[in-house]
């Protein structure tokens, strides 16, 4: 697995994927990037309270890419 800098987040009862993706970085749809750092996670609607969530910091270059690809299908990402 490819080394990142993140940051730690404890999640309290009822956060979301999307939520976080919108505090951390202002896009409710950049939760992919989130989901792939937490792999032992399950991908559920809500997270349980007191799991510990590693966010991955992403740069401006980081972002533009996601979102540029994300309207893609799979199989030409």
């Amino acid at each position: 697995m490819k080394a990142f800098e993140c940051l730690e987040h404890i999640t309290t009862a009822g956060e979301r994927w999307d939520t976080l993706a919108w505090r951390y970085y202002g896009d409710a749809s950049l939760l992919s990037p989130i989901i792939e750092a937490n792999p032992a996670l399950d991908i559920s609607i809500t997270l349980a309270s007191g799991q510990l969530i590693l966010i991955p910091l992403l740069d401006s270059a980081e972002i533009e890419t996601i979102t540029s690809s994300a309207d893609l299908p799979p199989w030409k990402r």
